[in-house]
């Protein structure tokens, strides 16, 4: 079994909204609700769990009806950071996961997810067991001295840009989860199934990543988000 795990258990203060970003409509659709329907597509996805920040619990689950989300299995509550929210998500699906069973973990506001970045990331998974999208990176790093300059770069070569989706074998990302929370490991700050996988020692492999896979943090990003809509309703996009 593959479940996805979607996190939106966000509030969203950096967009400047009223509402979370994960819920402002666009073009009469939340934000959320594209993000749902590419792992609804998906014909390897089998079941879809939200984890939800509190008080729009309700509102996820009138999409089954309203979007046709027949994959919509779970809608569990958020936790006060981001790790906390994927841990609530994967232990209520403790007791219906096998070890071998696949968790995809996504950024709820990663609206643009391509089918073929998560069927890429589910392949190396089952081939390596963790796997994380990932793009080169383009740019040249710097590590500051100081706040006004530097002596030493990073060659970019050495560098990869790790976003979701990414894929664990069940067995394996909840031992860790269970084991992160219980020596406080990786769940501190900007820490995200990724890093603390990391810290914990476990290898990550690579899977393919698309630039298109924006994450909708700034009221600049959801710009390009319309824009991306716009464009494809043209037929000027695939």
């Amino acid at each position: 079994m593959i479940v996805a795990f979607v996190i939106a258990g966000g509030s969203g203060r950096r967009m400047g909204l009223e509402i979370p970003k994960q819920f402002v409509e666009v073009r009469g659709k939340p934000v959320l609700a594209y993000t749902l329907e590419a792992f609804e597509r998906h014909p390897e996805i089998d079941r879809i769990v939200v984890v939800c920040i509190d008080g729009w619990q309700d509102e996820v689950r009138s999409w089954v009806s309203k979007f046709g989300f027949s994959k919509l299995h779970f809608v569990v509550t958020g936790g006060a950071t981001g790790q906390e929210s994927i841990r609530n998500g994967l232990f209520a699906m403790e007791d219906e996961c096998a070890d071998d069973d696949i968790a995809v973990v996504h950024d709820g506001i990663r609206p643009l997810v391509d089918e073929f970045v998560l069927s890429d990331v589910l392949r190396v998974c089952r081939l390596r067991g963790a796997a994380v999208t990932a793009m080169p990176y383009n740019e040249q790093i710097f590590v500051a001295d100081d706040e006004f300059s530097t002596t030493k770069y990073i060659p970019r070569e050495t560098i990869r840009r790790v976003a979701t989706p990414q894929a664990y074998k069940f067995g394996l990302i909840v031992k860790a989860y269970h084991e992160a929370f219980d020596k406080g490991i990786g769940i501190h700050g900007s820490s995200y199934a990724n890093t603390m996988m990391v810290e914990l020692g476990h290898r990550l492999w690579f899977a393919a990543g698309s630039d298109k896979n924006i994450k909708l943090t700034t009221p600049d990003d959801l710009e390009l988000f319309k824009g991306y809509l716009a464009r494809k309703t043209s037929g000027g996009l695939d």
